[in-house]
Order: structure tokens, then sequence, then C-alpha cells
């Protein structure tokens, strides 16, 4: 099995690059806000940022395909970088240091392109979070310099801390109900939002998250963090991995039951 390492290295490069980017716009006072056909903000550093990953990934990895927020899909081929410049791009308009550049590599296997590398890099929280495929998944300031991410091991509902977004897409999806309910029978629920709640499962700080809608960008590097801390990561529908348009992550011990609250319809 490739070992992934390089391609590692690679995203880190990518991300140190990208931080420097966002963290200089950051806060602006002339940072260039638009709105995209979906409604979403984007803003200039997100166009950067992606520009600068996907000019360097060319470079590095010319026989790979890109696949970005903004841009799209770019190149064939069984492996497949997947980008999302700025996850959190709210709060980034707001100055909230909330969000941070994703980056995972994607491998065509059984079942669809699966993801072998994820870097998380949240440079406004001064936190970064990464992992390989079979090499476990880790955080710190470098590679150097790490520490090891493992899963809690909080195996009951009513001692589990679940982080979510907000209550509005599950309202909209039709699941409210089943969220709620979930709310009522854990320890603890706090909304911190985008890609943290899944690195603080993987850091064993909060057991269970879940968000009703997401594109593959949101999850494939999150995904990769999580599982390899000893997590699960599902889709709502139970299917492994970031393809189901949406996301359930958790410590394993929890998953099959917060997913059936999450499934309630009404």
């Amino acid at each position: 099995m490739p070992d992934y390492l390089d391609d590692l290295r690679l995203a880190h490069v990518l991300a140190d690059n990208a931080d420097a980017a966002t963290m200089d716009r950051f806060k602006a006072l002339d940072l260039k806000v638009e709105t995209k056909p979906d409604m979403t903000p984007v803003t200039e550093a997100d166009r950067a940022a992606e520009d600068l990953i996907r000019g360097q990934l060319q470079r590095a990895r010319p026989r790979d395909a890109i696949l970005g927020e903004e841009y799209g899909i770019e190149g064939t081929g069984p492996r497949r970088w997947v980008i999302d410049p700025i996850d959190g791009t709210k709060n980034y308009v707001r100055g909230v240091p909330v969000w941070a550049t994703l980056i995972a590599l994607m491998e065509a296997a059984e079942g669809g392109y699966q993801p072998v590398v994820g870097v998380v890099s949240a440079p406004a929280l001064g936190r970064r979070w990464w992992a390989a495929k079979g090499h476990g998944a880790f955080t710190g300031r470098s590679l150097s310099s790490a520490t090891r991410l493992q899963v809690s091991q909080v195996s009951k509902l009513t001692d589990a801390s679940f982080a979510y977004s907000s209550l509005s897409g599950w309202e909209d999806k039709g699941r409210l109900g089943g969220f709620l309910d979930l709310t009522r029978e854990v320890w603890r629920t706090r909304a911190y939002g985008d890609f943290w709640p899944y690195m603080m499962v993987a850091e064993g700080s909060v057991d269970i998250c879940a968000e009703p809608e997401l594109s593959l960008w949101d999850m494939a590097a999150t995904a990769i963090v999580v599982t390899e801390a000893g997590g699960t990561f599902t889709g709502l529908d139970g299917r492994p991995g970031p393809h189901s348009g949406n996301a359930a992550a958790s410590n394993g011990l929890l998953h099959d039951e917060f997913l059936g609250y999450l499934n309630e319809r009404y």
C-alpha cells in the first residue's frame, strides 16, 4: 500500500501558503465579498487561496485532478485533490476565527474515490490537524511537533457531548424532531460549527457531531482525520465516507444509536 507521506508533506506546504494568504486578508477593512448563485458568500481570499493551491498542485502533481469549491473540477485520473480554500467563510467575513483551509487527496477505490490524505489548517486559531491513510491522525504546528489524536471512549449518549452547526438546516431537511430529541438525550450540546466539531471528535473532546447538508470539499479532509483517529465518519444514511451530501461523525461507540435519532423524520 502506498504510504502517502510525500503527499501529506505536500499538503502541509500547500496549507502553509494558503494560511499566509488568508491571514493576510483576515479582518481587512477593504475585503471584497460577493454572493454566489447559491446565496453563500465568497471573498477574494477564498479565490486567492484556491488559485494558490491549484497552481502549486499543477506544478508538483501535474497528473492529478483537482476539485475545488470555487473553480470546480479540473483533470481526470485515479487521484484527485479536493480543496475548500476557506471552510467557514461567513465567520471569516465577520472576523470570527473559526475557519480553516481543507486539503484532501482522494484515490479511486471500490465504491468510489476515498480520502487518503487530509489537512485541516485553522491559522486564526493557531491549530492544524492532519492524517494519512494507515498512519494515524495528528495535531500540532508541524509534522515534527505533533500529538497523535484519539477519539473518546464515551459509550452512553447520556454522557456524550454533541456538536452541530445550526438548527435551521435540520428543520429545512425535515429532521428537526429527531435532532431535538437527541439534544435532550445527550449530556451537552454546542454549536461550534463548520470543520471544528469533526476535529474535536478526532481529539476526543466531543463525542458526536453531524450536519444535514454538506459538499464533498467540506468533508473529504475531515473524514480521514476522524477515521484515522479511530472514529467513524458516515452520511446520515450510514454510508461510510464523505459521499452522502451530509455527515455524521462519532467515536464509533455511539454511532448507530445517534444516527437513529437523526433519521427520525417528523
